[in-house]
């Protein structure tokens, strides 16, 4: 059976903590979320806990009359708990060295092991159309899993929001950005 996977980047948010709330833009931009999405059936809505994650994707699972289920295998991940003026540099790093890991952080690999697990779920879940609403260092890392050219730079142009779908069939995967911004 053909699956689609609808990924989709939060919208703009306020800040990076799990509590941070969509802007007045990133509100506006999660109904025109919902507008773009409209034509789309879906089985499953999943998204990260994140606050800005689930308001993203609220217009649209209200429009379709769909429950959100919450996974916090999609939640973004920490590059370190600590505090580097160079943040950028380090990412980058970890983009470059998949298994780097910083103190209290989480390596690439094992965030995308994370988000490879719940795409597995999907799959074996034969759920034909599914939308997952997490974090672009997240995303990133599951953009790299099917496209090995998606990399630090590509992350830095994903947009607020944004959506991939990825198609997967018995023989073959294919992932495309649809977003328009």
């Amino acid at each position: 059976m053909d699956q689609n996977i609808y990924i989709i980047r939060h919208c703009e948010a306020e800040g990076q903590s799990p509590e941070s709330t969509l802007t007045e833009d990133g509100f506006n931009q999660a109904n025109d979320l919902a507008d773009f999405l409209s034509d789309v059936e879906v089985d499953r809505v999943i998204s990260s806990p994140f606050l800005r994650a689930l308001q993203t994707i609220q217009p649209f699972a209200t429009n379709k009359n769909i429950e959100i289920e919450v996974d916090h295998r999609l939640s973004e991940r920490i590059l370190s708990s600590m505090h580097f003026s160079d943040w950028m540099d380090k990412l980058e790093a970890t983009f470059n060295h998949m298994d780097l890991t910083y103190k209290g952080g989480e390596s690439s690999n094992d965030a995308k092991k994370r988000m490879i697990n719940v795409i597995h779920d999907i799959v074996t879940s034969q759920s034909k159309n599914s939308v997952i609403v997490a974090h672009g260092g997240v995303i990133s890392l599951l953009l790299h899993h099917y496209d090995q050219d998606f990399g630090f730079k590509e992350w830095k142009g994903l947009s607020n929001p944004d959506v991939y779908v990825l198609r997967l069939s018995s023989i073959s995967s294919n992932i495309k950005r649809i977003w328009i911004d």
